[in-house]
């Protein structure tokens, strides 16, 4: 299994890793994978994908496990950190015969002992309805793939609803669906509902209600993977074109842009309380994106290459007592409900979102903490601290040296005017099309981040700084993506990364490369996209190689967080102090299998 370097690869990869809350270590015994443990040949296959359901059996172990493998789609009893693996007992096991199944979703509100709603995706543009414990097989939408030919890239069931569910497609095309209605015999008709910027939404017409109810044409290429928000209200879509769109869902309005570093966005999630958003693709990069200011306020560098999965750890995070689903996000609904959250919050899933009375008060104490998983076959896990969250409150200084922070290249016909005491962008951006944005000139935070070109006064080292601010582009030449893809503008970019103002000459050139709508030129240096120095840049507080295939899973639970990798094996790593949950008679009963 090894790659080549034998036992020395194998060494590379790790089966534990510390961080302050204590030990994660991998459960070799609680892997899942298909039932001969081999790996498999990922050549060409779609992407492994995971998915849990919670049926609230009797006997106490309601978790089940959905995941596909090439051509294959399994469905098991997970017993995460409790007991070993038995792959020899799969519930439903499905192999397909001319497609693959791309991408799968529960359906939490029906889920029953008895019966789950299965939504599965497939490369052919199909979705089958599916209920692996009764073995049925209820219904089949796109069958004619009439709707849809191009890859599901995304399906999931809309929050709080029992039969309404929207599927992405490779085509940058999402639809609505209702599982109690037909697809009809023939090609669907649209009628225009709503257009804006770069998106649009129509209706099907039809004497006769049917699927799909809307669909909604979103960017250009591949909707790669959409989120909806804790609340159900909002709803995050990265794209190949590299921007993240967030919708108003019910509305469906626009309510915020954000353009990747370089290349598409792969995936997206929103932090539990619904007030972040943090996407990762093709720059290498995690972007942490605030719904509230609709800017960036942070991004992440730790990957050596594209970022599959972003997700956030709600156990770890300070999470409200009540079901997330019903959160609102307003502050309302954290009222009086503070706890102080210390270095030990792993163990405490008590712990709650810290109550703030308006969006600029400050909070008694909060940290995000959020996972990514790579191609590069390394995890990471990242901390989101309040220096990152609210850098103008302990920060407060006079800002006398902010031409860096302003080094914006605002689009034609937009006009940005910064007012230091507020730090608000008075005038709306037309470019970015996001209302009430937070201007960059903010004073940057380092918490756990690399050095930045901050303000050089008010008792920071101004040694630091200074070279910091003469090195800013220098610090990420690691990035070989953005060195080869981006040379052809790269002398403006240093001239220019700590001026106030584009000089006329490079303003032209600047021009000549702003023909396309998505054209990296035109947002670089914007409220949609800052160049690296006008945002924090943060650091994993641990990234460990963890695969030898690349990873496309990592889901965070109660006991334990899991992780997948192309060869087909799912990994259960339990949390500090859940490790003992697994009995010493059933880790030596258990069949034997190679780990990665």
């Amino acid at each position: 299994m090894a790659a080549e370097g034998g036992g020395k690869e194998m060494n590379e990869i790790k089966t534990q890793f510390t961080t302050r809350e204590g030990v994660y270590k991998l459960l070799t015994h609680s892997e899942y994978s298909r039932p001969n443990r081999v790996p498999f040949n990922s050549q060409g296959s779609n992407p492994v994908k995971v998915s849990f359901v919670n049926v609230n059996d009797q006997s106490g172990n309601g978790d089940r496990i959905c995941f596909n493998v090439g051509r294959e789609l399994y469905f098991y009893i997970y017993k995460g950190v409790r007991k070993a693996a038995d792959l020899s007992k799969p519930i439903d096991k499905r192999i397909y015969k001319g497609t693959q199944p791309t991408c799968h979703d529960f359906n939490h509100l029906t889920a029953t002992a008895e019966s789950v709603s299965l939504l599965v995706g497939f490369s052919a543009g199909q979705v089958q309805l599916i209920d692996p414990i009764k073995k049925e097989t209820s219904k089949l939408f796109n069958e004619e793939r009439l709707i849809d030919k191009s890859r599901v890239t995304c399906v999931k069931w809309v929050p709080g609803s029992e039969s309404l569910f929207l599927v992405s497609h490779a085509s940058g095309n999402m639809y609505l669906y209702n599982v109690e209605h037909t697809c009809g015999t023939t090609a669907p008709h649209y009628q225009l509902l709503k257009q804006g910027e770069n998106y649009s939404v129509h209706t099907c017409k039809s004497k006769s209600t049917r699927n799909p109810l809307l669909k909604w044409t979103v960017g250009e290429g591949a909707l790669n993977e959409f989120a909806f928000s804790p609340d159900g209200k909002f709803l995050a879509c990265v794209s190949q074109d590299g921007f993240l769109r967030v919708f108003n869902f019910d509305a469906v309005e626009l309510h915020g842009t954000m353009k990747s570093y370089f290349g598409g966005l792969l995936c997206v999630c929103w932090s539990p309380d619904g007030k972040y958003i943090v996407a990762g693709g093709e720059d290498d990069l995690v972007t942490v994106w605030s719904f509230l200011d609709c800017r960036v306020i942070a991004r992440g560098h730790g990957h050596k290459s594209w970022v599959s999965v972003v997700a956030f750890d709600h156990y770890t995070t300070s999470v409200e007592e009540s079901d997330p689903m019903e959160f609102s996000g307003s502050d309302e609904d954290f009222q009086d409900q503070m706890i102080y959250f210390g270095r030990d919050r792993a163990n405490s899933t008590q712990s709650r979102l810290s109550k703030r009375n308006s969006t600029d008060s400050r909070p008694v104490s909060v940290t995000y903490r959020f996972g990514s998983v790579g191609q590069d076959t390394q995890l990471c896990l990242w901390d989101l601290t309040e220096d990152i969250l609210f850098p103008h409150l302990p920060l407060s200084r006079t800002r006398t040296h902010t031409n860096v922070m302003n080094a914006t290249s605002p689009p034609p016909s937009a006009t940005i005017i910064t007012n230091t005491s507020s730090n608000t962008a008075n005038g709306n951006n037309s470019g970015a099309s996001t209302p009430g944005i937070n201007s960059l000139s903010t004073t940057l935070p380092r918490s756990n981040s690399l050095p930045h070109s901050a303000s050089s006064g008010g008792g920071i080292g101004s040694g630091i700084m200074d070279s910091a601010i003469a090195t800013g582009v220098t610090k990420f030449a690691t990035l070989s993506l953005h060195d080869r893809k981006e040379r052809h503008h790269e002398k403006d970019h240093k001239r220019n990364h700590s001026m106030g103002h584009i000089s006329s000459k490079s303003s032209d050139k600047l021009n000549l490369l702003t023909k396309t709508k998505t054209d990296p030129a035109k947002t670089l240096g914007t409220l949609l996209c800052p160049r690296m120095e006008d945002v924090p840049l943060l650091e994993p507080l641990i990234c460990k190689k963890i695969a030898h295939e690349r990873l496309t899973v990592l889901i965070f639970l109660e006991d334990c967080l899991v992780t997948a990798c192309q060869e087909g094996f799912i990994c259960t790593w339990a949390r500090p102090g859940k490790v003992g949950l697994l009995s010493s008679q059933n880790q030596a009963s258990s069949p034997s299998g190679t780990v990665v």
